[in-house]
């Protein structure tokens, strides 16, 4: 490792000419490192030499962010590659991998929605989803769409064009839905078409989100009139629908451009101090096929040593034509970030022969070049000035100002309600993440307990955990919210003190892992998970309980917590007989009304599941033999006790694990 006191490579010019020196003029990636061995910034460059060597020139007019970063750097590192792309590509990989600070990274906040097809399974699935998971890298994944409303609408249109299956799970055991016999579906659900050709009907689908709807078109016309020729009107018919369906799709999208048989995308943002909205327009033959939304974090700047501090201001000084060329510059680093990201997750004929920007991109000849060997015909980038192709980059911007606009009120109001709720509770801080619990049963049966995280105002529920009541006396019959909460606030902070690095445990045993969570909005942050409040769904009666808890483990001054009550929506203070005078239309405890709503909301939802789940076990669990491996598989073949039930002893005997004799006894159970 660098030794701490080796100066920035800006202060010490002998040793900067001699690593100048040994970076080749190839393509390749360069890493700046601090004097920690932290990685500063990765980059790329067709010539790695002159790329790092602009950084230290005195006439290089910087970004302020770039600037401060320099000021910081003490080793340079570099991997050479054979081409550009290949450099393009490890740049990617490696900034996903160490989310260096001063890089432009893009955000991902679950704030638009996309759509995936699940290539990997044998009867491909099409649904709207918040979360890109990296399972199988078969699944495909279009979006992220900033109009949620319209996906939607698409969607179901196209459930309505296409025999797509309609249902999760089969509705009968034995014979298809009324979906199948007015045509909406295939009969997927009992196997009565190949996976072969329903996977032909989901590459028609996945044609219209890869902005190919016209080439679908060109391929219906054909078999529409093949099948009328061969007098086979049914099928004509029904290709015919399909045709008017998709026609009436894309009607009323059509963009004013001069070349309609031209593929392009256009990309622009809006941006302030922390934040870049960015929204790219996918247009395909003169239509306006998709508006994908993208969030790019823009890296504040950190204060730097007082010997750096002089030698800062003299590189940051500049006149206002200087200032705003650096804006174009970090703008541009913003678009080429977006774009490597967004088409690096695409297929390659997804890629449009033409891309506008809105300002000029750092590295787009190796961007170009990449695209171009991708798509395997020639990918122009350009910055259009006027005409018509600068009007539609002012669109996209306009829309990516609106947007903007959007998500600055959303913050200001929860900055708001934070500030509020600081000052209602008298706390020395905003509340940046609060915690929120509940309780749910049905008179002590099923018991479990819920925790979720709000961060900066909004739903984080990555966070989110869900607990089972382990008490013993809590039973059907005997409920107890204040032991119970006692029992969660426990297991969520015991770590706190023995570890004493102020790191805590969600209190999971490894067969209790957190359930799956629905697809609310949250934020990410590199925040410490000790919780700046801790908001208990009661009154005086369950606050009293958790602060027995706090104060036996000795963290009642460390955690703040308090209680609201549903009725009146009172504050309960630890130690107060009286709840706080309040109103209950303030934002400070609107913002807590919604955490405890989300809390209330995310507990139910786990005891009916688990209540559910009981139910449809209990009467399997009087059957001698039959555990509780086999009872999950004869609920997964016959999808529900009913079926089961009128299932001969032969076809229990099918299901993996039960022999002949235990299906007889099984059939004997449900037909003494």
């Amino acid at each position: 490792m660098p030794s701490t006191k080796t100066l920035p490579l800006v202060k010490d010019s002998e040793r900067l000419e001699s690593r100048l020196k040994e970076i080749p003029a190839v393509p390749g990636v360069y890493l700046m490192r601090d004097e920690s061995d932290r990685i500063l910034y990765i980059g790329k460059s067709k010539k790695l030499r002159n790329r790092v060597r602009s950084y230290f020139r005195e006439s290089q007019n910087l970004s302020p962010r770039i600037a401060m970063m320099v000021q910081q750097v003490r080793e340079i590192e570099f991997i050479a590659t054979d081409t550009e792309a290949e450099a393009l590509a490890l740049e990617a990989n490696l900034v996903k991998q160490h989310q260096p600070y001063f890089n432009v990274l893009l955000k991902d906040d679950k704030k638009y929605p996309y759509l995936c097809i699940t290539w990997s399974e044998e009867y491909p699935r099409i649904f709207i989803t918040r979360k890109r998971r990296a399972g199988s890298a078969k699944d495909r994944y279009y979006g992220p769409y900033v109009d949620t409303g319209a996906l939607r609408s698409t969607l179901h249109l196209i459930k309505r064009i296409f025999p797509l299956r309609q249902r999760p799970q089969p509705l009968f055991k034995d014979r298809p839905c009324l979906n199948y016999d007015i045509g909406r579906c295939v009969g997927v659900c009992q196997g009565l078409t190949s996976p072969e050709e329903y996977r032909k009907i989901i590459q028609k689908v996945a044609m219209i989100f890869q902005g190919r709807t016209q080439e679908l078109l060109d391929i219906l016309e054909p078999q529409m009139e093949e099948a009328a020729e061969d007098l086979n009107f049914e099928t004509a018919a029904r290709i015919r629908d399909q045709i008017k369906g998709l026609q009436s799709l894309s009607a009323g999208q059509k963009v004013s451009l001069p070349d309609d048989t031209v593929s392009r995308d256009a990309i622009a943002l809006a941006a302030d101090t922390q934040h870049a909205c960015v929204q790219l327009f996918q247009i395909r033959a003169g239509q306006l096929v998709g508006r994908l939304g993208f969030m790019a974090e823009i890296p504040s700047q950190p204060p730097l040593a007082k010997g750096d501090q002089e030698l800062s201001q003299l590189s940051l000084s500049s006149s206002p034509g200087q200032e705003a060329e650096r804006e174009g510059v970090e703008a541009g680093a913003i678009l080429q970030r977006v774009l490597e990201e967004h088409y690096q997750n695409v297929e390659s004929v997804e890629i449009p022969s033409e891309i506008s920007v809105q300002y000029e991109l750092p590295e787009g000849e190796i961007l170009a070049d990449w695209l171009s060997n991708r798509k395997g015909r020639k990918v122009t980038i350009l910055t259009p000035q006027r005409q018509t192709k600068a009007e539609l980059i002012e669109m996209v911007e306009r829309n990516a100002e609106y947007e903007l606009a959007r998500m600055q009120r959303l913050s200001d109001r929860n900055s708001q309600a934070m500030e509020d709720l600081a000052e209602i509770l008298d706390l020395p801080e905003v509340p940046r993440r609060i915690e929120g619990y509940d309780i749910s049963h049905i008179q002590g049966s099923d018991a479990v307990a819920s925790r979720v995280v709000f961060i900066d105002g909004l739903p984080a529920n990555q966070h989110y955990r869900h607990y089972k009541i382990k008490n013993p006396e809590i039973k059907s019959g005997h409920s107890d919210d204040f032991a119970s909460l006692a029992e969660v606030i426990g297991r969520r902070f015991r770590g706190l003190k023995e570890e004493g690095r102020g790191k805590m445990e969600d209190g999971f045993s490894k067969l209790e892992e957190p359930e799956e969570i629905s697809n609310l909005s949250s934020v990410s942050h590199n925040i410490s998970d000790k919780p700046d409040l801790i908001m208990i769904d009661g009154g005086k009666g369950q606050l009293s309980a958790v602060v027995a808890v706090l104060r036996e483990m000795n963290l009642l001054e460390e955690l703040r917590v308090v209680s609201l009550a549903k009725q009146r929506e009172e504050i309960f203070l630890p130690g107060e007989s009286l709840p706080l005078p309040t109103n209950s239309e303030q934002p400070g405890v609107q913002l807590l009304r919604r955490v405890r709503d989300e809390a209330h909301r995310f507990a139910v939802s786990f005891h009916r599941d688990r209540r559910s789940e009981r139910m449809k076990r209990s009467r399997l669990d009087e059957i001698p033999g039959l555990g509780h491996h086999r009872q999950k598989q004869l609920l997964a073949h016959f999808r529900s006790i009913d079926y089961l039930r009128l299932a001969t002893p032969e076809q229990l005997a099918e299901v993996s694990g039960i022999g002949p004799r235990l299906a007889q006894q099984i059939y004997d159970y449900f037909h003494p």
